[in-house]
């Protein structure tokens, strides 16, 4: 028998959610990243701040901010990039677990901007998180400009969260901006499990993104991917 439930939220629209995803993303996390480590209490103060300041329920599982981590640890990087900065709580995740790291995460919208630099700061890594505000378009060719001019590094990681219908342009972007064998995530691909559904196109504008994505990396020379579907505490997605 299932044990899925199909909720609906101010915050996050329609999700799924079932005892078995959460249960298990709370017991493994408590083992691999119990409350013993330095950053989870500002990883939760981080939650909390951003719930509190009304900035929508949208941030990565904490499951997920810990793999990102620890793909930036086994690749070494030194310098990430972000596409949707909402309340800081990924480039937190990103720089608290590798202290070499510097950040710079773009966010359109001026309150989720504030949240995240007061988050970013109570975390203590402000020095080495950089929050721009702007259109994700606007800026990226700024940081190429500066990539080229020798005023800023290639990227050895980047997580792109923002506007699905701009998921390919990011993309492109962050791939040009990359070093080589750097790691690009996407997030949200899967699409709530509508990414097949070529009949959702047309009025969903996540699925269309992320179909355009899939499609178009595939025929991408530059790069490689997979998409891997994933359930948890905050939904089925991937």
């Amino acid at each position: 028998m299932s044990t899925t439930k199909y909720m609906k939220t101010w915050s996050r629209g329609e999700y799924e959610v079932d005892e078995r995803w959460i249960s298990i993303d709370a017991y493994t996390m408590s083992n691999l990243h119990p409350a013993t480590r330095v950053n989870q209490d500002v990883l939760a103060r981080t939650r909390k701040s951003s719930d509190e300041k009304g900035l929508p329920d949208i941030d990565c599982p904490s499951p997920h901010g810990k793999f990102f981590a620890l793909q930036c640890r086994m690749l070494g990087v030194t310098h990430a990039l972000e596409v949707g900065t909402l309340g800081g709580y990924s480039a937190i995740w990103l720089a608290t677990e590798n202290p070499n790291l510097h950040v710079t995460t773009i966010e359109f919208d001026p309150h989720h901007a504030e949240v995240a630099r007061a988050n970013i700061a109570d975390a203590g890594v402000a020095d080495r998180i950089e929050v721009i505000l702007g259109a994700g378009l606007e800026v990226l060719p700024q940081l190429w400009e500066e990539i080229r001019a020798g005023k800023r590094e290639k990227v050895g990681f980047t997580f792109i969260d923002a506007d699905k219908l701009n998921n390919w342009n990011y993309f492109d972007w962050a791939v040009k901006m990359s070093v080589p064998r750097a790691c690009v995530v996407v997030d949200n691909v899967v699409s709530k499990g509508k990414l097949a559904m070529e009949s959702e196109a047309a009025g969903n504008d996540m699925v269309r993104g992320a179909r355009e994505l899939v499609e178009k990396v595939g025929k991408d020379e530059r790069v490689d991917a997979t998409v891997l579907q994933t359930v948890g505490e905050k939904d089925y997605d991937g």
